[in-house]
């Protein structure tokens, strides 16, 4: 499988970058390359190619030029596009892989549905707003630019919203310390209280 990543070294595309090396796919990194060493290839079948720009300044032509560079004319089966913000950042992503790939997935956010909630259930027939939260608004704009481009062009799109999110590094907390979350977890591992955030419309306030 030949895969392309926007990102791919973040929370969440790390595990996901580190599995499909594991299991022989051959996998293009569009990124700066700051962090690409966690992806340690010693051992695994599968094939790594870094393609090092800026998603921010390069542009759509010179990003494109560098994936054909490193060997990544031909079509890919899966793009994702993991450190998109903005309406730019997609229509950007768009530009780049509209040609390139079989199928894109869009990582967007499980806190664009409606809040407040109307009901716990959550579904994908639960409309998209947050007006408490212009990260989530973003997310929801982007989803509407590329389903757009599906229906125009066909554009072959997969929306996927995570909600909680976590790797080695960090664990998800609403409250913690000015040295980050893990302050929380020694905190836990040693028996002391640690602070709890809710509203009261959560399933887990009373536990």
């Amino acid at each position: 499988m030949r895969v392309l990543f926007i990102g791919g070294t973040g929370t969440i595309s790390t595990a996901i970058s580190k599995r499909i090396l594991e299991q022989g796919g051959e996998l293009f990194l569009l990124n700066r390359g700051s962090r690409n060493a966690a992806l340690d290839t010693k051992g695994k079948p599968g094939k790594l190619v870094e393609i090092k720009c800026d998603i921010r300044t390069d542009s759509v032509e010179t990003i494109i030029q560098k994936i054909q560079a490193a060997g990544g004319g031909q079509h890919f089966d899966v793009a994702a596009d993991f450190i998109a913000f903005t309406t730019d950042h997609a229509a950007k992503s768009y530009a780049i892989c509209k040609d390139l790939c079989r199928q894109f997935f869009f990582i967007s956010s499980a806190s664009a549905y409606q809040k407040p909630p109307a009901s716990y259930l959550i579904t994908e027939s639960v409309p998209l707003t947050n007006p408490y939260w212009e990260y989530s608004r973003n997310k929801i704009a982007c989803e509407e630019l590329l389903m757009a481009k599906y229906r125009e062009s066909g554009f072959p799109v997969t929306i996927i919203r995570p909600s909680h999110t976590y790797d080695e590094r960090s664990v998800p907390l609403g409250v913690h310390g000015d040295k980050g979350s893990w302050q929380v977890v020694k905190r836990m591992s040693e028996g002391k209280s640690v602070i709890i955030h809710g509203d009261g419309t959560s399933l887990d306030n009373d536990a």
